[in-house]
């Protein structure tokens, strides 16, 4: 997760470089449930409107919310599906928030009602996410269902009214990147305090074409459009929450825009940035299923690390008898392609490396998601090696 705000504060207010904080542990998102009263175009983990047999008990959950505890697990995100359509979900949530975990929300909206906000305000969630893909039409189309959009954003005006802490997450794709601006423009109206861009994992684009790929062209004026935003909250001395996901080539583009607009803070920024270090999928990033199976972050599903049903989370999260997990773990991950001769490894970490083995069944392949040229990551014509199809 790269945190757009923090940087831009930074910016405004430079601060001593210091030494890299290290989280205590991973933190873990967590498929509760797999049903989901919608079925998104863009889903990951492809719900349904249906019970899934085989999901985790709540005494399961409990013991494994034990174990998390004890391995230093600083934060829980409850996800589904839809996590509002699992019956113990606030008896889940108040026990992790008596547990002193940060507790986190990530829901469609859809579902929070005048009955329910309250139950979701006394819980003290530390954040409740509620995803909009666009303005009512847009939305509409990606959700599947007519009048979702109505029903997420009054979602986010309740719980706003009720005092949670609620933010927007936006899924930026090829057809729906023209309602950004005006997505922002309702954060502001509805005095959202917090938006969340995350970057579809695109696949098959491969190397070629990079720099007129209209694909990385929309990436490339959404992420302008969002760090302007950003700095004119800051500049004005009431600084919004912007962050982005899925993409850590987010760090070095942002690298590039202050080149632009402020050189004589670019190296400050630079060494914050490698401080931040990118990629965190195996490391300080996790994900636990609705059947208790351990992946490197959301976006492996197709990849199991182990059970919580038959070993302990802590156990089987720093196992490195997996390849993959060795490799994410590694300092030095065995990147090839662009990512292994980029200038900015140290920023980026090697990107979202599910992308790679998406297309190319080769974890450590260039990621084919890098909207950045050749010339932006340093890189020689004569030195460009193709990796995948």
């Amino acid at each position: 997760m790269f945190r757009v705000t923090q940087f831009m504060q930074e910016l405004a207010q430079p601060t001593p470089l210091g030494p890299k904080r290290h989280p205590p542990g991973p933190v873990v998102i967590w498929n509760l449930v797999r049903r989901c009263n919608l079925t998104c175009k863009h889903c990951y983990s492809i719900s349904a409107d249906k019970d899934f047999s085989g999901e985790l008990s709540t005494d399961e959950v409990f013991r494994v919310m034990d174990d998390l505890k004890a391995f230093h697990v600083p934060v829980l995100i409850l996800s589904g599906g839809e996590p509002l359509l699992r019956p113990d979900i606030f008896d889940i949530a108040r026990r992790a928030k008596a547990m002193g975990f940060y507790v986190g929300l990530s829901s469609n909206g859809t579902l929070v009602n005048k009955a329910n906000v309250a139950a979701i305000a006394a819980t003290g969630f530390d954040y409740v996410g509620i995803s909009l893909d666009g303005l009512r039409e847009t939305h509409d189309r990606f959700r599947r269902k007519e009048g979702s959009f109505d029903a997420a954003l009054n979602g986010v005006r309740l719980c706003r009214d009720a005092g949670a802490k609620v933010g927007m997450r936006f899924t930026l794709t090829q057809d729906n990147a023209h309602d950004l601006p005006d997505l922002l423009d309702l954060m502001e109206a509805e005095r959202i305090d917090k938006f969340y861009l995350s970057h579809l994992n695109y696949a098959g684009r491969g190397n070629r074409n990079r720099k007129d790929d209209a694909h990385f062209r929309t990436t490339r004026n959404a992420l302008d459009l969002l760090f302007n935003r950003c700095w004119r909250h800051v500049q004005a001395g009431q600084p919004k929450e912007f962050v982005t996901g899925n993409n850590d080539a987010d760090g070095v583009y942002l690298l590039h825009w202050l080149g632009e607009r402020f050189p004589e803070q670019t190296e400050h920024i630079r060494q914050k940035l490698t401080q931040w270090g990118g990629n965190a999928s195996g490391v300080n990033i996790a994900n636990i299923d609705n059947l208790g199976i351990v992946h490197p972050d959301t976006m492996w599903w197709d990849y199991p690390l182990g059970n919580v049903r038959e070993r302990p989370f802590s156990e089987i999260w720093m196992d490195t008898s997996d390849p993959l997990m060795a490799g994410l773990k590694n300092a030095q991950r065995p990147v090839q392609g662009r990512c292994a001769t980029c200038a900015h490894r140290a920023i980026c970490n090697g990107n979202t490396r599910v992308r790679a083995w998406q297309t190319t069944k080769n974890f450590w392949a260039e990621d084919p998601g890098c909207y950045l040229t050749d010339d932006e990551i340093g890189i020689a014509k004569h030195q460009h090696i193709e990796a995948g199809p």
